[in-house]
Parts: C-alpha cells; structure tokens; sequence
C-alpha cells in the first residue's frame, strides 16, 4: 500500500499529461482536415510568418494562392513547400506577385487571384511594414505608408474578395495583426496607429458579416520574433518599464503563430491575444485602470530619457 500511495501522484499526472497529448493531437488532426480543398489566399506569403502559415495550410490540403513582392522569393518558396510533401496529397501552390502597400494596383491583383479557382474560401492578410522612432522624428510621407501597408491595404483587399464570399454565403477573413492594436506603446505611433485602425476596421466588418455567414477573426500576438536572432540586452533591467513590458521567451515563434492561425480558421475564432501574463495583464490595465497604465508608461519613458543621459 505505501508503495502504491507513493506512485498515485505520478501516474495520476502521467495519465493526465496523455490524455491532454492525446486531445490535442486530436483537435490538431481536425483543425488540419477543416481547410482541406478550401482556397486559402496568404498575403506576404515570404516572410517568415507567411511561410510557416503556408506550410500548415499546405500540408492541411488547402488550395493555397501565395501572394508577395518578390517573384524569386515565392518560386523559392513553391520549390520548398512541394518537395516536402506527397503531391497525391496536397495541391500545387498559385503565385500572385502583391505590393499590400500599392493601393492601386490591389483590385487587379485581387481579380487575378479570383481567377485562379474562381473563389476565395479563406483570406488571410498578413502582410505588415513596421517602423520605430518617436513621432516629431518620423515624417508624414513614412506615417502615410504604413497605414498603406498596415490599414488601407488589407481593406483595399477584403473589399475586393468580399463580394465574392457575399454571393457565396460563405467564407472567412482573418487578420494577423498586433497587441499594438490593442495597447500603444511609445516610439511606435505609426504602427500603433495603424493597428488600432485595422482592429475597429475588422470588428465592425465581423458585426456586419453575421448575416452572411461569414468569419472575421483577428489574431494579436505580442510580436514575432526571427528564427535565429536574439534580442540584445537591454539597459531597463531595473525600471518599472522593463518588467511591465518585457517580452518573456524573446516573442512568439511564426510557428507557433501559424499553428494558431490554423486553429482559429478551423474554430472560427473571433478573436485571439498571444500574449504572455505581463503584456495580457497590460491589456487589461489599459481597459480597466487607464491612469496606471500611462503612469507606468510615462515612468518607462523618464527612465529611457535619464538612462540614455547617464550613457
């Protein structure tokens, strides 16, 4: 009986952790067979994000149409996707050259990608242009095109593909986005901006989708962080800022954002934060304690101010 009484505990969790193994594997499979045959349009499919959201959608079955600026990049891309998988299996990618950020050439754009299967099931705007400096240093023409790249864009684009997904009565758009749209933090007023204009954007359209049977989701991670580069060190390592705002594990990984986006699209998820405690909890302060959070905002600026100063 002692014995027994000792190894409870363990097996207990051991059968525990394999059952949510096993239910996770589970939903992981079905969220997989849920874009399976489904057209799903990926904008700056060549990024790092755009890649990892083009490899599960590929291996799911999807019908993948992979929009970028970069023509060389894409078939690099094509190259890497087919050699990968069991073409009996998966359907050989379409390649759309887009510039998100030349507004005007986003309708003819938007009317070849119809053609390729003449519907567009999923739509998934990723493409992003970010810049950093404070707002007296950046100029308006830069203001000008991040909003292109960030707001005008991937409305520019929805608009033009939602007519389609209307007459249908069916469809889903997903916007990979930002906690900057739910949170502005300084020296990213452009970005923030942009953000927060895509967020109300996007959620007034899912309000006004409901009659058509159409998805809108928007997914927030805190921010993405590169394959193989790490952050320096910073010089905050005492200041309010630092622990109020630190980015613990160094961001999301794009696979990790990917296999999200895959389960948002198979859920239809209204909305997702990828935050950690620290910048979730920021959120929340911003909505519910306003004035602690420009405090604690305003602190993290005299701290930059004076260590900048000292240095």
């Amino acid at each position: 009986m002692g014995i027994l009484a000792v190894l409870a505990l363990p097996l207990l969790l051991l059968g525990i952790s394999g059952i949510i193994y096993i239910y996770q594997s589970v939903r992981w499979l079905l969220s997989k067979s849920a874009v399976q045959n489904k057209v799903v349009v990926i904008t700056d499919a060549i990024s790092g994000l755009g890649k990892e959201c083009s490899r599960v959608f590929h291996t799911g079955g999807a019908r993948l149409v992979l929009c970028g600026r970069t023509w060389e990049k894409l078939e690099a891309l094509y190259d890497a996707l087919i050699s990968v998988t069991d073409p009996s299996m998966t359907y050989a990618p379409k390649l759309i050259l887009l510039d998100i950020s030349d507004i005007n050439c986003i309708r003819d754009v938007a009317k070849e990608i119809l053609n390729c299967y003449g519907c567009v099931d999923i739509l998934i705007n990723n493409a992003s242009m970010k810049v950093k400096g404070a707002v007296q240093s950046i100029s308006l023409e830069l203001d000008k095109k991040i909003m292109d790249a960030n707001y005008f864009g991937p409305v520019t684009l929805t608009k033009a593909i939602l007519p389609n997904m209307i007459s249908r009565r069916t469809g889903q758009i997903v916007l990979i986005n930002s906690i900057q749209g739910k949170i502005g933090i300084p020296f990213r007023a452009a970005y923030a901006a942009s953000k927060h204009a895509a967020v109300g954007f996007f959620d007034c359209l899912r309000a006004e989708m409901e009659e058509f049977d159409i998805s809108v989701s928007t997914v927030n991670p805190t921010f993405i962080c590169s394959y193989h580069r790490q952050p320096a060190p910073g010089n905050w390592e005492a200041s309010i800022w630092k622990f109020f705002f630190r980015k613990v594990a160094y961001g999301v990984h794009p696979v990790e954002v990917a296999e999200e986006v895959l389960r948002t699209v198979s859920r239809k998820k209204r909305e997702v934060l990828m935050a950690n405690p620290i910048p979730r909890a920021a959120v929340y302060i911003r909505t519910f304690f306003p004035e602690l959070f420009f405090a604690i905002v305003a602190s993290g600026i005299r701290e930059k101010l004076k260590t900048e100063e000292e240095n």
